[in-house]
Formats: C-alpha cells, sequence, structure tokens
C-alpha cells in the first residue's frame, strides 16, 4: 500500500463518517451529500483495489497475510454499498448515522490494511 494514499483515504473516511453522524443526530434523513459522501469513499476503496492488485507487480509487495488483507479489502469495498442500501430503504435519521458509522469502520479497517501490507510479519 502507498502510505499518502492511506492517509487520504482514513482523513476522507473520518470527514465522512463525521459528516454522516453529525447530519444523522441533527435529525437530517439521507440526502445528495450523505450519500455522495459514501461514494467518494467507495471511490477511493476501489482505487485502493486497483493499487492492491498492481503494487506486488511494482516491487511493493505485501509482509503480512495476503488473505487477511484481501477479506478486509472486499468488505470494506462492501460495507459502503450495505450502508447505503440501508440508508434508501428506510429513510430515517437513524440510518444516515449507520452511514456515518459504516464510514467511521472503513478508516479503520483501512489504516489495518495498511498494518498488515507493511509491518506485519507473515
Amino acid at each position: 500500500m502507498i502510505l499518502w494514499f492511506t492517509i487520504v483515504q482514513v482523513v476522507v473516511a473520518v470527514a465522512a463518517g463525521l459528516f454522516c453522524i453529525i447530519a444523522g443526530l441533527a435529525g437530517r434523513r439521507p440526502s445528495d451529500w450523505t450519500v455522495g459522501s459514501l461514494a467518494l469513499v467507495e471511490l477511493l476503496l476501489v482505487a485502493q483495489v486497483v493499487i492492491a492488485i498492481v503494487s506486488p507487480f511494482a516491487g511493493n509487495p505485501p509482509t503480512g497475510s495476503l488473505l487477511e488483507f484481501w477479506v478486509y479489502l472486499v468488505s470494506a469495498v462492501l460495507l459502503p454499498f450495505a450502508a447505503v442500501a440501508w440508508a434508501l430503504l428506510e429513510r430515517s435519521r437513524w440510518s444516515t448515522v449507520i452511514m456515518g458509522v459504516a464510514a467511521l469502520s472503513i478508516a479503520v479497517m483501512v489504516w489495518r490494511m495498511h498494518v498488515i501490507w507493511t509491518l506485519q510479519p507473515a
């Protein structure tokens, strides 16, 4: 993984998470802004999938468990879809909060993926 891209992903995911949680606790239902923030997180995760596929061929192989890394990555990619689907099915303020919790969870998962890729011996 690339450190600066990991930091960008974590910052964007935390910002999206806090934005959605604050909007939800303020009584806002899911909107283009809250769903769009998770779409941005998803876009960065798709870019991470491409980076994870290309990096070993470019001389940046993982040091930790490749299976564990990919389980985290696939789970993180599916999480925004599930949160947005929930938000669109149940259009309440709590579904906006759920999207925020999903984004914060993704931030933690991305950092863990970075640790698996760079610091954790296999």
